[in-house]
């Protein structure tokens, strides 16, 4: 599969940021410990930066009654704006779908991704049993990428060695999505070339215990177009939504 057959989309914004970048941390803004431990959930904020300069900022809106009681699969709207001129980089909607589980054959949890209008693409959960797995689609509906964690045992497990032993302080509190091409298979295994990770990290532990506050290190694909950069920008707020948002043991 080419991955870069994508039409030249998105605002320029996007474009001048994500044309040339390879790797973009998202870093979750820690909105209060004492709300957390409440269960007040607020509203997911995020800080983007290119290597150690803050580029974007975005700010979930999404109703209060929904954050706080449909956490795992409540529907908002998250804008990606330039740090400066609050030029738009993407806008991410996820609708209220079930919450994300195994063995579902419908109502899946999914997400669509814009940029100046245009539709760049979206992200839906698929039918999976022990390792959950997402299909990424550009504006035709075209599948470019699969997105699922690294996997052992022929693909009938999550690898949580894969980013380095938990038990030391390499791989401790690390876990990851990887990014494969379309026609890669469901049980895809650790050491099947993957195209690109999504990578969450821990931080202290006083943040890991008592907060949601979430770091992640997007490394795009190599052949990734600045759209397709964006449509993985939204994944990656999907996936913290989806797994990480309420769950402090994430």
């Amino acid at each position: 599969m080419e991955a870069n057959t994508m039409e030249d989309r998105g605002s320029n914004a996007l474009k001048s940021h994500m044309s040339g970048c390879d790797q973009l941390v998202l870093r979750q803004t820690r909105r209060g410990w004492l709300q957390d431990c409440l269960g007040c959930e607020a509203k997911t904020e995020f800080k983007y930066f290119i290597g150690d300069q803050q580029v974007f900022q975005s700010l979930e809106d999404a109703g209060c009654f929904c954050r706080i009681c449909c956490t795992p699969c409540h529907p908002y709207t998250m804008v990606v704006k330039e740090l400066n001129t609050d030029e738009e980089i993407i806008t991410v909607e996820r609708p209220l779908r079930c919450a994300n589980g195994c063995c579902k054959c419908c109502c899946y949890q999914e997400a669509s991704v814009k940029s100046n209008g245009a539709d760049l693409g979206r992200v839906q959960e698929t039918c999976w049993f022990c390792v959950p797995s997402m299909k990424v689609y550009d504006h035709t509906g075209n599948q470019l990428y699969l997105v699922h964690p690294p996997t052992c045992f022929g693909g009938i497990c999550i690898n949580c060695c894969a980013e380095g032993n938990p038990c030391s302080r390499k791989g401790c509190c690390k876990s990851s999505f990887r990014i494969y091409s379309a026609d890669a298979g469901a049980a895809a295994n650790t050491d099947d070339p993957y195209l690109g990770v999504i990578l969450k990290k821990p931080k202290s532990m006083a943040i890991e215990l008592f907060t949601d506050a979430a770091t992640f290190n997007v490394d795009f694909p190599k052949d990734a177009s600045a759209d397709q950069k964006g449509l993985l920008t939204g994944v990656s707020i999907f996936i913290n939504s989806v797994f990480y948002e309420g769950n402090d043991d994430s």
